[in-house]
C-alpha cells in the first residue's frame, strides 16, 4: 500500500511539472531564427496566432504538433487554408498533414531528445506541410 502511495505521489508530481512546462511555453511562445508565427481559425471564425518550430526539407516547409495543447492542429485540419509569417513575411498556404513516408522522414530528421520528449509528457507528434498558396 505504501508503494502505491508513493507511486502515485510520484505520477502526480511528474504530471504537474509536464502542466507547468507546456503551459509556460505556451503563454510565453518563445520565437527565434527557427520559428514561425501561424494563423488559424477556430470554429467561430476568430483568428488564433502560434509560433511554431519551422521544419525545413527538400524545399518543404513543415511544422509539428510536439506538445499536448495542439487546437492549432486541429484548427489547421478544419480549415486548411491558414496564413503564416515566416521572416517577418505574411503569406496564405494551404495546410495539409502529411504522408506517413514524410512523417517517417521527419521524425527522424528532426527527432527531439529523451529530456524534450520527458519535460512534454510523451505527446503524439503530428506533421503538417505548409504550401504556399
Amino acid at each position: 500500500m505504501k508503494i502505491l502511495k508513493i507511486m502515485l505521489i510520484t505520477i502526480g508530481i511528474y504530471a504537474g511539472l509536464v502542466v507547468i512546462f507546456e503551459s509556460l511555453l505556451g503563454y510565453f511562445q518563445p520565437e527565434s531564427q527557427t520559428t514561425l508565427m501561424i494563423i488559424t481559425e477556430d470554429g467561430e471564425g476568430r483568428a488564433n496566432q502560434r509560433v511554431l518550430q519551422k521544419l525545413s526539407s527538400q524545399g518543404s516547409i513543415y511544422v509539428a504538433a510536439n506538445h499536448w495543447p495542439r487546437a492549432w492542429y486541429h484548427q489547421v485540419l478544419e480549415k486548411p487554408d491558414v496564413k503564416a509569417i515566416i521572416d517577418g513575411e505574411t503569406a496564405d498556404y494551404a495546410a495539409s498533414k502529411v504522408t506517413a513516408a514524410e512523417h517517417n522522414t521527419l521524425a527522424t530528421k528532426f527527432a527531439h531528445s529523451i529530456w524534450f520528449r520527458v519535460l512534454t509528457g510523451f505527446p503524439p507528434r503530428e506533421f503538417v506541410k505548409l504550401t504556399p498558396k
